[in-house]
């Protein structure tokens, strides 16, 4: 995983704030710091220590029971790459990392985290690349241990290297199919001349095609940077400071500091002289982007720059600032507009990015931009307006505290900076000191037209004069009491609270033809304001206090999710309950709700992210002809044909008490439970909506396939048939050990990961599931209040080169099938299954996963999720699994979705059953090239009839 700043990052909930480098620590002598509430924002109490070879630990106990979450950041990032040719260095580490030591090579490593429970991953972003762990605390020794050893004693051939550089060119190829990532790529390439910064964290195209060649290099570069006095250890959750040090002591005080190492210098970029302006053009249809970046501060936890530009940026472009109000709510112009404040160790870019619904608009709304700029350095912001920011960032921090795992993630970033638990603590000290005339002198030196860069994409043509910007100077002048309701009540010491407003009603209620209609009702109530409130007024007035209110809706669920600090609770029910129960229904905001439902069917999901795309089409393809038949979003003609009469008929049948379920978690103020029974009692009591009718998926006949003919780099592979089983069967937890082997989501330890990906390279993952999982490529565990009376047993292949396509589909099949006729062997049996007894609790380890875990049992009528898991895994058999598989798994008939460029070639070699073949870059054993031989001639059978080709622009179309 790599990661720049929270935009390329899938907007990760990280707050934005990093710390710049300073001077370490030179004592090994252990020492609480101060963490009085007057002083820090951090209410824990940590230990800091540096070892004698200078590597820095950090001890912090969170209060959160059973688990431990060990983070280690290396003060090494894509910045750190100086020498001509060898960009995307560190990166490729954090993948080479997980390649194993002589003491600890790749099976033993990943059988050890199995046993464990626990997840593990990292990522890498400019200035540092983080290792981070979650797991029981039992395991504690074990895992300090096995890091230590790979840090100290990392192992691999030139084979393994060879093998990964080409996985790391499929990572490329993947992001390469997002316009954002090209689009900062080109952002930066025209921005810097000398800094490092020049290129994205996974370095130039030419330098990843080189990489197998530079094995000899890889070595320089880890020796070089890996090093003690590089390195921080976190170790936060439910643990003991002195016995957590001593530990960290015994296992890496042996490591040796670099010693005489020569120090490498980091290009310095020269001042800029002139404004840049660079552009993309998109080879396949997409909205198009607009950015407006300015050569920025690097962050500092002393001086006022960097964060009063993270106070500009918010208050400018951020979701209540005036150029939203104006570009995406009234002129609906844009419809995503977000700013970027990176942070990073050296000066960096600060930019604005705006996505048009028109390339016609490009001229307009890059002027518009650059005068939200010049506003900031011509007129002072009201000391009012500049209060709520610094509120807003106070209650937002602390609404992030909610988990061992959040708590640790988020110091890891501050940390590696200057190896200090209280970076964090003095940039918002920074913070309350900052007065309307820091943030206009900030934005006076730099928002200047010497610094300007103007970075456009997009498919259709832009206008004239789009490559020349106006003068940044020259764009302002100087100047129903007691209603019952059913409810789930967790009490907990947080005080910040989640409220849920689960409804069961959703996609699968869309009248015919009107494809859509729920998620466009549901929007319209979280994001149209009241009548009373418009929306930017309803976001001004959650601002100050960090409030959220926010919709999910799915096949029979849509979920309103609140988020307040309990300080806040009553004025926050005051603001956000009328948009349920007195919603606005405006046109202008039906029109631009629209408008976006749309773009996320038509360019977010068919257009810009084929692993989505291919994963929602298998649904739509088992479940055709039942409620369950299209997207959630809708269809094209689905949504153009609902008008705002269809979503004020659909509110008023379906948001009634009779379809509502209250949940709520946190330290809960005893008036909150009462004023929520007063005001939703004035629901209607009961649904307009008829009963769903029983249905169940299609099941395929042999093996059907659809391939959807797209221009892409890489080819999508989504193969499945419908299962009887939900979690309220009795084969559910027989079939969740099974997944977990099989292809755990975005987990190194499975099965199928480890043969296609790991062993052969092919791809960057490979995971089966026994639910849905949308939005699966951004996160690790499915969101709650997704629950569904029909499933699915789902194999998914994230993108492979097309040449291995056909080859890809046989080994996953060839598993498949193994797996059904053979059954899972008592040894991996008990590994998964003590795997999953602890995983369970990572699932559920945030207080909103475990409230919408609750409701979730409720309605599939189940006890308490993580207590019913263990007890049914606790008494399964490796017998009872191996029997569930053969009830309920084929490898015969499957429904299966393909997306390529070459679709007739695709279609031609499975009908044909051409034998298929792969190539390596790298050595590989006998023993696999014979597999694949094998493999490669296996036939699938399947007919001609059984294969259609769509062209993407009719997917979902109707």
């Amino acid at each position: 995983m790599l990661r720049r700043h929270p935009l390329l990052a899938a907007l990760l909930l990280i707050i934005p704030l990093t710390v710049t480098a300073m001077a370490q620590q030179k004592a090994s002598k252990t020492a609480p710091v101060d963490k009085t509430p007057a002083k820090n924002v951090l209410p824990f109490q940590a230990t800091e220590t540096t070892l004698k070879n200078g590597l820095k630990v950090i001890v912090v106990p969170t209060g959160f029971p059973n688990l431990v979450s060990l983070q280690i950041p290396v003060q090494t990032g894509s910045r750190n790459e100086v020498e001509p040719g060898k960009s995307g260095f560190a990166h490729f580490f954090e993948h080479m990392m997980f390649r194993g030591t002589k003491e600890y090579p790749p099976e033993r490593y990943q059988n050890i985290m199995t046993a464990a429970g626990a997840r593990q991953n990292a990522y890498t972003s400019d200035d540092l690349t983080n290792y981070h762990i979650t797991f029981a605390k039992e395991d504690l020794e074990t895992m300090l241990k096995v890091e230590a050893d790979r840090f100290m004693n990392l192992s691999y051939a030139p084979e393994a290297f060879k093998t990964e550089a080409r996985a790391v060119l499929g990572e490329y190829n993947k992001n390469a199919a997002n316009p954002l990532y090209k689009l900062d790529e080109a952002q930066r390439e025209s921005a810097y001349t000398t800094h490092t910064y020049k290129h994205t964290v996974m370095g130039f195209l030419k330098d990843i095609e080189d990489m197998p060649n530079q094995f000899d290099y890889s070595r320089t570069f880890f020796e070089r940077w890996y090093r003690p006095e590089n390195v921080a250890v976190i170790v936060a959750g439910d643990v003991d400071p002195k016995q957590t040090v001593k530990l960290v002591e015994k296992y890496w005080g042996v490591w040796k500091p670099a010693g005489t190492t020569q120090k490498v210098e980091i290009p310095k970029e020269p001042e800029p002289q002139k404004p840049i302006y660079a552009h993309v053009a998109w080879k396949t249809p997409t909205l198009p982007w607009v950015t407006v970046a300015f050569h920025g501060p690097a962050f500092s936890e002393t001086e006022k720059d960097y964060a009063a530009m993270e106070l500009l940026m918010d208050l400018y472009f951020g979701e209540t600032s005036d150029l939203y109000k104006k570009l995406v709510e009234q002129e609906q112009k844009v419809d995503r507009l977000m700013p970027d404040n990176p942070g990073n160790v050296d000066p960096s870019l600060i930019s604005a990015y705006a996505r048009l619904k028109s390339s016609a608009d490009a001229v307009y709304v890059r002027d518009a931009m650059l005068k939200a700029f010049a506003e900031a350095r011509t007129r002072p912001v009201s000391a009012k307006r500049l209060e709520d920011a610094k509120n807003n960032k106070i209650y937002g921090f602390v609404r992030t505290l909610d988990n061992t795992d959040r708590i640790a993630s988020t110091l890891a970033r501050y940390v590696h900076y200057r190896r200090s638990y209280d970076t964090l603590n003095n940039v918002y000290k920074v913070i309350a000191t900052l007065t309307p005339d820091d943030l206009l002198s900030t934005a006076q030196r730099y928002f200047t037209d010497k610094r300007l860069v103007v970075t456009t994409l997009s498919h259709d043509a832009l206008p004239k004069g789009i490559e020349q910007a106006p003068a940044v100077g020259t764009l302002v002048s100087a100047a129903g009491e007691g209603a019952e309701l059913a409810t789930v009540v967790q009490k907990s010491p947080v005080p910040q609270l989640n409220i849920k407003l689960l409804f069961t009603v959703g996609s699968a209620h869309d009248p015919k033809g009107k494809e859509g209609l729920a998620a466009l009702s549901g929007t319209m109530l979280a994001e149209g304001g009241s009548k009373a409130l418009a929306i930017d007024e309803i976001n001004k007035a959650l601002y100050p206090m960090a409030g959220s209110f926010s919709v999910q809706v799915d096949k029979e669920m849509t979920t309103f999710t609140g988020s307040i600090h309990r300080d806040n609770v009553k004025p926050f029910l005051d603001i956000v309950l009328p948009q349920l129960l007195d919603p606005g229904m405006r046109p202008d905001d039906f029109k631009r709700l629209k408008d976006r439902q749309l773009n996320a069917l038509t360019t977010d999901l068919r257009s810009n992210n084929e692993e989505e795309l291919g994963k929602e089409r298998l649904q739509g393809n088992i479940f055709a002809g039942t409620p369950y038949g299209h997207p959630v979003l809708g269809t094209v003609a689905g949504i153009q044909a609902i008008t705002l009469d269809d979503v004020k008929d659909h509110v008023k049948k379906a948001y009634t008490r009779a379809n509502l379920t209250v949940g709520i978690s946190g330290d809960i103020p005893d008036e909150l439970l009462p004023i929520l029974k007063r005001e939703l009692g004035t629901l209607p009591a009961q649904s307009g909506l008829g009963a769903l009718p029983r249905f169940e998926g299609r099941k395929p006949k042999g093996m059907e396939v659809e391939i959807i003919q797209k221009e892409t780099a890489a080819t999508a592979i989504s193969f499945g048939h419908p299962i009887a089983v939900t979690r309220s069967h009795p084969d559910f937890p027989a079939l969740t050990v099974m997944r977990a082997w099989l292809g755990e989501h975005r987990s190194s330890v499975s099965h199928l990961y480890q043969q296609i990906r790991e062993i052969r390279g092919m791809n960057y993952g490979d995971y089966a599931y026994i639910e849905a999982f949308p939005r699966g490529m951004y996160q690790f565990f499915p969101d709650p209040n997704i629950a569904r009376r029909a499933q699915l047993f789902e194999i998914w292949l994230r993108p492979v080169q097309p040449q291995n396509a056909h080859h890809a589909l046989r080994i996953a099949h060839y598993e498949l099938e193994k797996l059904i006729q053979n059954g899972m062997s008592p040894e991996d049996f008990e590994r998964t299954r003590e795997y999953l007894m602890k995983n369970v609790y990572i699932m559920t380890a945030t207080q909103n996963a475990q409230l919408g875990y609750a409701l979730d049992s409720r309605w599939y009528g189940i006890p308490e999720y993580t207590t019913y898991m263990r007890e049914k895994l606790k008494a399964l058999t490796v017998a009872d699994v191996n029997r569930a598989m053969k009830e309920h798994l084929s490898s015969k008939d499957l429904s299966m979705v393909i997306i390529t460029k070459d679709a007739a070639g695709l279609k031609n070699a499975l009908v044909s059953d051409a034998v298929s073949t792969i190539t390596y870059d790298a050595e590989k054993p006998k023993e696999l090239l014979e597999e694949d031989k094998l493999i490669g001639a296996r036939k699938l059978g399947i007919p001609a009839a059984n294969v259609r080709i769509t062209p993407v622009d009719q997917v979902f179309a109707k």
